[in-house]
């Protein structure tokens, strides 16, 4: 059975290898050409490696290429610096570690129960763990969606609230996709990972188009625009944190709002 993460090396490079046009790589463009994009042959090439060790690569089979190797990958496909630091982590082997849900520790809780601005936690899948009575008040109750469905993913494309309350929704949602791609690339392949993102494929057109464009984007800080039932319009500084001293995979989002 091939190893997943290997698959979605080989599938990342082929969604980047068929956005290159031959005029882009200062490459002829030739007649009848029938690939989209680059051929694998012109990629090899570029990146000064055998053209069989490019295919096998791309079709996902059990070799490991050298950080050299992914550093000239990146160059002959004009890797962004964010997709060249996606494609070193799918490079390394992933985190093995089975996935249990994550527990927040006391003093996480205590710290966002005492923040004014709302606040929720999330973990490895980007489910949310605990949220404040300021996140319940802007946000939603997370507590009315069963266990499975609170994770942002979900929330973003399946939760009838959080598409009407969002103004930028279909930027929006496209942002969250790339982010949690880059996000999870240590983890890709792991079956709980696999399990969400197939799902809210077959529930969701619009997360599997976003999903298999294969794009990547390093989570900053975002100004939101939200449409508040009670509140009227609301602007939102989003700010994504990653407290010392706790598991890798928790992060505390915290969002400062003004009415506009």
């Amino acid at each position: 059975m091939a190893d997943p993460r290997r698959v979605e090396f080989g599938d990342f490079l082929r969604s980047r290898r068929e956005k290159l046009s031959p005029k882009t790589v200062g490459l002829p463009a030739g007649l009848r050409r029938r690939t989209a994009g680059l051929r694998r042959e012109e990629v090899a090439q570029l990146a000064g490696i055998g053209v069989d060790w490019y295919i096998r690569l791309e079709q996902g089979r059990t070799v490991s290429p050298s950080v050299t190797t992914v550093d000239a990958l990146a160059r002959a496909l004009r890797l962004s610096k964010t997709e060249h630091a996606h494609l070193k982590a799918l490079a390394r082997d992933g985190d093995r570690r089975a996935f249990t849900r994550e527990i927040v520790p006391p003093p996480i809780l205590r710290l966002i129960e005492s923040l004014p601005h709302p606040a929720y936690i999330t973990g490895r899948r980007w489910d949310v763990l605990a949220w404040n009575e300021a996140a319940l008040r802007l946000l939603g109750d997370f507590a009315t969606l069963p266990t499975g469905d609170r994770t942002i993913l979900r929330m973003i494309f399946l939760w009838p609230h959080w598409r009407s309350l969002f103004v930028d929704w279909e930027s929006l949602a496209e942002s969250v996709v790339a982010q949690f791609r880059a996000e999870t690339a240590r983890h890709s392949g792991a079956p709980e990972l696999l399990e969400l993102t197939d799902a809210l494929a077959r529930d969701s057109t619009e997360f599997a188009r976003l999903w298999h464009a294969r794009a990547v984007e390093v989570p900053q800080l975002k100004v939101k625009r939200l449409q508040h039932a009670e509140l009227g319009p609301v602007e939102l500084t989003y700010a994504p944190l990653r407290p010392r001293g706790v598991a890798d995979d928790l992060s505390v989002v915290v969002y400062s709002a003004r009415a506009c």
